[in-house]
């Protein structure tokens, strides 16, 4: 964990990745990244947008049903310190009980819209049992549109390479289809080097065995 309170990495001996996608659900690219972590006999975490799951619940259920985690990325996706506490809180709990209602599990992860947060909404997640959740691998910018090249983010990804590595990329809000490519390339990579993929809460879950 860093100063920020969000674990980007985690300390273990096993070859092991956490891939995340922020703002979906998204009918296309999340199912087309399905394909990809299915074909790998992988799992990622999905940060979802409460009204996206609205908007798509069908996809977001087939995320929970192919066995990935689905953590809270509010409902509006706002930058939680510029509204009030009261405000931040019902955010990440109109998208809790969105996720509930997909999964019938507690949610265990959170990551908050722009990385936008303070030490108010860390402990705001810490009570309502979340890990706040970080990446290595800002500098890949997949969120910007037009999207940098496929081997530009695969590079910048690459970069980041660790056992216990959190990786970034989006889903949804434009157009994802390099984000899906980017991905497709690093997974067969890391697999043929003997990497597992696992979702956020299963890599923290190593930490906690102390296998670091």
């Amino acid at each position: 964990m860093n100063d920020k309170k969000e674990i980007h990495k985690v300390s273990t001996t096993e070859r092991v990745v956490a891939f995340t996608f922020d703002d979906g659900p998204h009918p296309i690219y999340t199912k087309q990244l399905l394909d990809i972590f299915r074909d790998a006999g992988g799992k990622a975490t999905f940060f979802m947008i409460g009204e996206q799951i609205d908007a798509f619940e069908e996809t977001a259920a087939l995320v929970h049903a192919e066995g990935h985690e689905i953590g809270n990325h509010t409902y509006t996706h706002p930058f939680l310190t510029k509204i009030t506490p009261e405000q931040a809180l019902a955010e990440l709990e109109r998208s809790d009980e969105r996720i509930r209602r997909i999964t019938g599990e507690p949610v265990k992860s959170f990551r908050p819209p722009y990385f936008d947060a303070d030490e108010g909404i860390y402990k705001l997640a810490e009570q309502l049992g979340y890990h706040s959740v970080g990446a290595l691998n800002l500098e890949a910018r997949d969120w910007e549109q037009p999207q940098p090249s496929v081997e530009y983010m695969a590079e910048q990804t690459r970069t980041t390479l660790d056992s216990g590595s959190i990786f970034i990329f989006h889903d949804g809000y434009g157009d994802r289809s390099r984000t899906v490519e980017t991905v497709r390339v690093l997974v067969k990579e890391l697999a043929a080097e003997g990497y597992r993929f696992v979702t956020a809460s299963e890599l923290l879950a190593l930490a906690d065995r102390g296998s670091a």
